[in-house]
This record gives structure tokens, C-alpha cells and sequence, in this order.
């Protein structure tokens, strides 16, 4: 799956969780795809069991790479944003919509 760039998913906390969930299948069906990688006895002179882990491997390793640097993207740009925040906090004490701003994005990360 072709993840999406930018800040426009650490803005939509719901689109960001929809978007690890799609990215963690390949972890959630892990059982499914050990059992179709290695082969059975009947076709153990077919496939190789060695490429095809490999495979599965890489795929794991791709992915994960992938939610990790998706993850850690989204922290930084919300930790920036709630830096900023707090800055114009300082600033402005009695905004009770930043405040509730800030609280928010605090809450993301």
C-alpha cells in the first residue's frame, strides 16, 4: 500500500489510525502468510522455501520500516505544532480556543 505523504494524515488523528490498521495487515495475517510462503511436502521440489522467506522477510521488514517512519513523522510535525501552541500561550493566557487547541494536540501525541 502506498502510503500517503505529508502532514494531511497527522491531522485526521481517525485517518491516521485507518491508515496504520491498513499498513499493520501484512503483521495481523502473519499466520496465514507463513502457512501459503513455506511449502507443503507435495511442493517442496517447486518453490523455494529459502527465496520465498526471504520474500516474506523483506516484505515484513518494508513495512514496518514504513509505520516506523509514518509514526515518527507525526510525532515531529504534532510536537512542532504544540511547541508552537505553547508559545502562543505564553503570549495570549486567557484564549480558552487555543488552550482547547493545545490540549488537543497534546493529546495526538
Amino acid at each position: 500500500m502506498a502510503a500517503p505523504s505529508g502532514a494531511a494524515i497527522c491531522e485526521d488523528f481517525a485517518e491516521f489510525q485507518e491508515l496504520l490498521r491498513v499498513m499493520r495487515t501484512i503483521d495481523d495475517r502473519i499466520v496465514h502468510e507463513l502457512n501459503t510462503t513455506i511449502p507443503t511436502a507435495s511442493f517442496v521440489g517447486k518453490v523455494d522455501p529459502g527465496q520465498t522467506c526471504k520474500e516474506l522477510y523483506e516484505s515484513l521488514m518494508d513495512a514496518h520500516t514504513k509505520r516506523e517512519r509514518i509514526i515518527k513523522n507525526c510525532i515531529s510535525q504534532t510536537s512542532a505544532v504544540v511547541k508552537t501552541l505553547k508559545e502562543e500561550r505564553e503570549k495570549a493566557h486567557e484564549d480558552a480556543a487555543l488552550l482547547k487547541q493545545l490540549r488537543k494536540e497534546q493529546t495526538k501525541v
